[in-house]
């Protein structure tokens, strides 16, 4: 798709990281009923490693502000990352929550993607697809469903939906110009940047690229997007003590 989101499912080889994030993003939320997801959370070592600038919501946002999770390359390069913001999700459905937004938490979670061109394999036996605002907007798609479930699922079948629905944020994280996507102008570093913006049962997804070399993802409900601005991180460390 060259720079498109990575079709769930791809051999490492050829999509890079991205199967390894689904694998992670699908089985993060482990628990039910409303408990905490430890697993999804991360120390910030991984987030040092990165040679790329981390985004989070700007100084307007003055609520609390956690660590999620890295993503890595097969030889252990780190190539994107979520911080979190406002009330840490847990894994409930919309049923148990009583589809009331203050039960269900208020947050946005900013997903960074370093900005990859078409590449070589760390074993130089196949290549890595290059990374978009297209993958930016998948993982934040898949981020969103990772915390969430239709009100009077069985429990048993939520792994069969959740696959479906990934397939589908695929398909949708493909199509940034379709109709199922708007658009929203919101300032980043400072500067107006326009977002491929989606809303849907769940909450809502956008996505967007900055000028220093990566793409943003980002996904929430609770939380109004349109008052929404980002940053570059100063200080990541202060992610990681805030929790």
């Amino acid at each position: 798709m060259g720079g498109g989101p990575l079709r769930p499912g791809q051999s490492e080889e050829a999509s890079g990281n991205m199967e390894t994030t689904s694998q992670a993003v699908a089985q993060a939320p482990a628990a039910a009923g409303g408990q905490q997801v430890p697993s999804a959370r991360r120390t910030v070592d991984g987030y040092l490693r990165a040679p790329f600038p981390w985004y989070g919501l700007d100084e307007a946002f003055s609520g609390p502000r956690w660590l999620m999770q890295v993503g890595t390359a097969a030889d252990g390069a780190v190539e994107h990352g979520s911080v979190g913001h406002g009330d840490e999700p847990s894994v409930r459905n919309e049923y148990a929550a009583g589809g009331d937004n203050e039960a269900r938490g208020k947050f946005a979670i900013v997903v960074t993607v370093a900005a990859n061109p078409v590449r070589r394999s760390a074993d130089g036996t196949g290549l890595l697809e290059a990374t978009s605002v297209s993958s930016a907007a998948w993982l934040a798609g898949v981020g969103l469903l990772s915390f969430t479930w239709p009100g009077q699922m069985d429990h048993a079948l939520r792994d069969d939906w959740l696959e479906q629905q990934t397939e589908t944020a695929w398909v949708l994280a493909d199509d940034l110009d379709g109709p199922d996507w708007s658009t929203l102008s919101l300032p980043v570093d400072g500067v107006p940047t326009t977002f491929h913006y989606r809303e849907s049962e769940f909450g809502w997804v956008l996505a967007g690229s900055t000028q220093r070399g990566v793409h943003l993802g980002a996904y929430g409900r609770g939380m109004s997007a349109y008052g929404l601005g980002f940053a570059a991180i100063k200080d990541i460390g202060a992610y990681a003590q805030a929790e």
